[in-house]
């Protein structure tokens, strides 16, 4: 008796599991194009940063302004056709240059694209920043180019890319 008992119970509990089993969905993961899938939420995180960039230079928040940037070995910027360039640099020049601003005329970013491939993402655009020092107006048209890593503290800059845009090229607003 008891082993009927006990065999029926086998019985029971296999049944019961190959129809669990049955039930359970399967998960498919769908690859990652990193060439072709748009991450749209990470698009606007990075543009979100780099508005507040705008902002930090705007307000002249110079540690805010190079806290969006990780410099380290792998850091390197290419500017007006000099050779490259790592974070020690990039800073230095960053706060010198934003650091003796005394008025920010016009800060356009024209044609901007952004482009996520994951954890990666590269902004270009065609500057039109009209900035004063002292008496002195100083217009940029530059193409550049920013690469974004995201970090545990959000994206940050790792590479940028400073081209004067020809004259004949430049977007008449």
């Amino acid at each position: 008796m008891k082993s009927k008992l006990l065999f029926t119970l086998l019985i029971l509990f296999g049944v019961l599991l190959i129809s669990c089993k049955e039930k359970e969905q399967k998960v498919v993961e769908t690859p990652i194009d990193l060439i072709n899938d748009e991450f749209s939420e990470a698009m606007q995180e990075v543009k979100l940063t780099m508005d507040s960039i705008a902002q930090s230079v705007k307000d002249g928040d110079l540690d805010r302004l190079i806290s969006f940037h990780a410099y380290s070995p792998k850091f390197t910027e290419f500017k007006k056709g000099e050779l490259r360039n790592g974070g020690t640099e990039n800073e230095e020049f960053e706060r010198n240059v934003f650091g003796s601003v005394t008025e920010i005329l016009k800060f356009d970013m024209n044609d901007m694209k952004i482009a996520v491939y994951d954890q990666v993402a590269n902004m270009t655009f065609h500057s039109d920043f009209h900035l004063k020092f002292e008496e002195d107006l100083v217009v940029v048209n530059d193409q550049i180019s920013l690469l974004f890593v995201k970090t545990k503290n959000g994206w940050r800059i790792v590479h940028e890319h400073h081209s004067p845009l020809k004259k004949d090229e430049k977007l008449e607003e």
